[in-house]
């Protein structure tokens, strides 16, 4: 029996009937959303989107079920008594290193345990809002989707911050600074142009893009009370590698966060401080990582005051609402596939076939999706223009931006 738990975690049919209820159950609840957007919302905003708080947490939490039930992963969060107090009951911008294939997922393991994962939005790429179940979902929650273009983006940023901050519940609002995901490729580029310009480089970062922070900080001061730093850091010495086939395969992850609060109202006002703000909190952030990395924590050379441990203990809602979306989607999506595919007819067994590759390639692209990527366009403009500026658009992806190619 204790051999027989692990090969069941990684098997394939396993893994392809957690997708075909993932799926289905995303396009249960888009529907649901399309039908509360076009006849609720127009009339009754506030109700919309208390509905839809709990229709993205039902969504989401299938995925940090994996995380906190199926794989054990463990999450170490290090903050201040004083900060913890704020975490769930407020608005904030959170701003995160984006180092891991999975760090959007520990991130949303955090945001559960504080209660706000219904309400967690992003800046992402406008393409995702396109994407079935998962884009579909974050177009309907107000994600704050940009075009690349900063004069437009400006205008998009002003807008949805207004929007997504009358929320009757807290707001999680992520922006990634660096852009996209750290991958050596990439840091080289990071490290050429801070040379060039004279700015320090980063070890364990790339240089944030200051632009899409300092077009938010306006309308953040208005309805944003505070700022969230996550540093999140994941041992190199770890025998498990913090990618999402891991997760899916319920191999556990250790993960360390350290949460800093700092309220709006005390960040630089003028456009050049606020960015040369998030320059010197990208250089404190990298000492975190790199004291972690050589002594085991944030805190030993990185001269940030050491915060106490919290240990966040997974919680039995996203196994109750897996639960109920595994026995309310398979029951009759198997039954109906196993008529098709023994029905004796070559037609039905044609079709239920291409129904279950369907679903086998939802879940091959969704893993693809948030691997580290070598497409992205960080130190593209460099090769293009003979010059790279890593403020010539608006920070700001998710986990689920990045093109499919592994590093």
């Amino acid at each position: 029996m204790a051999g027989l738990v692990p090969m069941l975690k990684q098997s394939t049919l396993v893994h392809l009937c957690f997708a075909i209820s993932f799926f289905t159950s995303g396009l249960i609840i888009n529907t649901v959303q399309c039908v509360l957007y076009l006849g609720l919302k127009p009339f009754n905003k506030r109700l919309y989107r208390t509905i839809g708080y709990y229709l993205c947490y039902s969504f989401y939490s299938q995925l940090v079920f994996l995380a906190d039930w199926w794989s054990n992963t463990k999450l170490n969060v290090y903050v201040s008594d004083e900060d913890i107090k704020y975490c769930g009951s407020e608005h904030v911008l959170l701003l995160m290193n984006h180092t891991y294939e999975i760090d959007w997922l520990i991130g949303w393991m955090f945001c559960e345990k504080m209660r706000v994962l219904g309400n967690c939005k992003a800046y992402a790429k406008k393409v995702i809002q396109y994407i079935p179940t998962i884009g579909w979902a974050w177009k309907f929650a107000e994600f704050v989707f940009l075009e690349r273009s900063f004069e437009k983006d400006r205008e998009i940023i002003g807008r949805q911050i207004n929007e997504i901050y009358d929320y009757p519940d807290p707001v999680w609002l992520l922006l990634n600074a660096e852009g996209t995901r750290f991958t050596e490729q990439k840091h080289e580029a990071s490290v050429k142009f801070a040379e060039e310009k004279g700015m320090v480089p980063l070890k364990h970062h790339l240089i944030p893009r200051t632009k899409g922070f300092t077009a938010s900080l306006p309308y953040l001061r208005k309805k944003c009370p505070a700022v969230l730093d996550i540093q999140l850091a994941i041992s190199k010495d770890s025998t498990v590698k913090p990618t999402i086939f891991n997760i899916l395969n319920g191999k556990p992850i250790t993960a360390h966060m350290c949460v800093r609060r700092f309220p709006t109202a005390t960040l630089p006002e003028s456009e050049g401080e606020a960015a040369a703000w998030l320059q010197q909190l990208f250089r404190e952030k990298d000492r975190m990582q790199d004291s972690f990395h050589r002594h085991g924590n944030f805190f030993t050379d990185s001269g940030i005051t050491e915060r106490p441990l919290f240990t966040l203990h997974r919680r039995p809602a996203t196994l109750i609402n897996t639960a109920f979306w595994v026995v309310a989607t398979l029951t009759p999506m198997l039954y109906y596939l196993m008529k098709l595919l023994f029905s004796g007819e070559i037609l039905y067994f044609s079709i239920g076939a291409g129904i279950i590759f369907a679903f086998y390639m939802l879940m091959v692209k969704a893993i693809g999706m948030s691997k580290i990527s070598k497409g992205s366009s960080y130190g593209a403009q460099q090769q293009k223009n003979g010059g790279h500026s890593p403020d010539h658009r608006p920070a700001g992806t998710t986990g689920f931006s990045e093109s499919a190619k592994d590093k």
